[in-house]
């Protein structure tokens, strides 16, 4: 996300006009509209092999995922972003019928940028905690192989697991898959001096 568009507040409605017909993507945020930067190559590699996992996982399930095309708003509407995945079990619920506005996503999936992290952990995940549906979520480094799991208990507390090595695996317990790092990070080639197997804690 980067700089705002205008320095006015815009309303959700305003945003979904504009947003509908412009040709790049815009996430909103308490009235401002952000433009959203390219993603790297190792960013798409990670969001793919992700996709594809999940995908293999939920077939039969009354589970579907959506890539990053795929609107979410927060129960205040107070944000609208696009997630890199989204999982919504069963039927999903729109903001109105243009269906590009999911409501009740259930696991949401972030890969992190440089330019994102501290709002992905911070922020965003703080808003998306009010939406009652979501049960995991999910910040995927892409330097490194680390995977950061929030989960809400029974209770609605929030938990954090970090999941760290090459070796390890993530458990997402509400939709029943699993997630090997060996696989989510295949064919991503990390940074001299980061190294590619940490180890697990």
């Amino acid at each position: 996300m980067s700089a705002n568009l205008k320095q006015r507040l815009f309303t959700p409605e305003e945003y979904l006009a504009v947003e509908r017909m412009a040709e790049t993507k815009s996430e909103y945020l308490e009235g401002m509209i952000y433009a959203m930067v390219g993603a790297s190559s190792a960013h798409n590699i990670i969001t793919f092999n992700l996709a594809g996992l999940l995908w293999g996982q939920l077939k039969g399930k009354s589970c579907q995922g959506f890539s990053n095309d795929m609107k979410v708003q927060t129960s205040d509407g107070g944000l609208y972003a696009y997630p890199d995945l989204t999982i919504v079990c069963g039927k999903p619920r729109f903001r109105d019928e243009k269906n590009d506005v999911l409501l009740n996503p259930k696991v949401i999936i972030e890969v992190l940028s440089p330019n994102t992290e501290d709002y992905d952990r911070g922020r965003k995940f703080s808003l998306y905690q009010q939406i009652e549906s979501l049960t995991s979520y999910l910040l995927v480094s892409q330097d490194r192989a680390n995977i950061d799991h929030c989960w809400k208990n029974e209770e609605g507390d929030w938990l954090l697991r970090s999941v760290a090595g090459l070796g390890a695996t993530v458990q997402i317990a509400s939709i029943e898959c699993l997630l090997p790092l060996a696989e989510v990070y295949e064919g991503v080639a990390f940074d001299r001096g980061i190294p590619a197997f940490p180890e697990s804690r």
